[in-house]
């Protein structure tokens, strides 16, 4: 009776041992045609359970029978973890190995960047140019794609944080618009709240919005970020006197696009919305994408009476409270050979 019983278990253990030997020998995945990679690509829906799985590989190609596919899953007790997404396969890999890759969600990841100081059109430009997003804006006018990216607004410049989003390859662009967008109100908030704190009897700044295109200008206009909070203390001076901007970037956004990197007197001299070199307050819209760290400085900008500042030639402005002061340093740095910018007030 004993001997029958160790035999059977033996047979048990041993055909358990051939079943995970198979599956982690047999391979489901299809060799490569000739001329393409020796990966194969598999796409897993989201919400999709084991049955679902199964069969979305299955009718991709991969040659494992769905309710192995499912008895595999149970087995590895991995049934319950795996994950959606774009999977890259070697080719003849086992169904074990597809299965903990999957549980363990190692799948293909693409990603964007949206880089500080970009304009709305270079951040639509970047995205309608990657290989991996699926394009459903970018036929969108500038009003349109403001509405399909759920804003409020005349105009989505502004409203994307920097960052570099991570998605799966074939991602909706818009999926990845609205990330930005969430990120930015997210880190806009937190700004503002900041700025209220600051001035309980009312700043200069009255929105949030106009938080934004403050801080879209000093993104524009830093050139060391240890500077942000100075130049950030120079505008909010200026509008608090009532002294026009006079800052160039805001009359670059006005140019828009065909700017070919040469700001003319002329251009000084167009009046645009844009232009603050003619007209008082802040322009109409945000002109970039500011940085996390430019919210910051327009919601805390350094204590200082500076109302100028013009470029040394190195990355780094020098800093003057009146007119003579300024006049002295553009004097000074405008005869190095880099013959550095005035801004503002030249």
């Amino acid at each position: 009776m004993i001997s029958k019983l160790r035999t059977g278990i033996l047979i048990a253990l041993t055909l358990i041992g051939l079943y995970y030997l198979a599956l982690f020998t047999w391979g489901v995945v299809p060799k490569p045609k000739e001329g393409i990679t020796a990966e194969q690509r598999f796409k897993v829906l989201p919400k999709s359970g084991v049955s679902s799985i199964a069969k979305q590989l299955q009718d991709q190609g991969m040659s494992s029978p769905a309710w192995l596919f499912q008895v595999g899953a149970r087995s590895l007790w991995v049934g319950s973890k795996l994950k959606p997404g774009t999977y890259a396969f070697p080719a003849n890999a086992s169904l074990g190995s597809v299965l903990l890759q999957m549980a363990r969600g190692d799948r293909i990841r693409e990603s964007v960047k949206i880089i500080p100081g970009m304009s709305i059109w270079q951040v639509r430009a970047a995205m309608e140019a990657h290989p991996a997003v699926t394009l459903q804006s970018n036929r969108l006018d500038p009003s349109q794609f403001v509405k399909a990216v759920g804003l409020d607004a005349e105009s989505a410049e502004g409203y994307f944080l920097p960052d570099t989003y991570i998605f799966d390859p074939d991602e909706i662009d818009l999926v990845i618009y609205k990330r930005a967008l969430a990120a930015m109100q997210k880190q806009l908030a937190g700004a503002w709240d900041l700025y209220t704190k600051a001035n309980p009897e009312g700043g200069v700044l009255k929105s949030p919005y106009q938080l934004l295109i403050l801080a879209s200008i000093v993104e524009k206009e830093t050139g060391q970020a240890s500077e942000r909070g100075m130049i950030s203390a120079v505008f909010q001076n200026r509008l608090k006197k009532g002294m026009m901007l006079q800052t160039d970037p805001t009359v670059i956004y006005g140019i828009g696009p065909k700017f070919d990197g040469d700001i003319k007197k002329a251009d000084l001299r167009r009046d645009t919305p844009y232009n603050t070199y003619m007209r008082y307050g802040l322009p109409p819209t945000p002109i970039a994408m500011p940085s996390k760290e430019s919210l910051l400085a327009a919601a805390q900008p350094a204590v200082s009476n500076a109302l100028y500042f013009v470029a040394r030639g190195d990355g780094s402005s020098q800093f003057s409270t009146n007119l003579k002061e300024h006049e002295a340093a553009v004097d000074r740095y405008q005869r190095n050979p880099a013959k550095s910018a005035s801004k503002p007030g030249r």
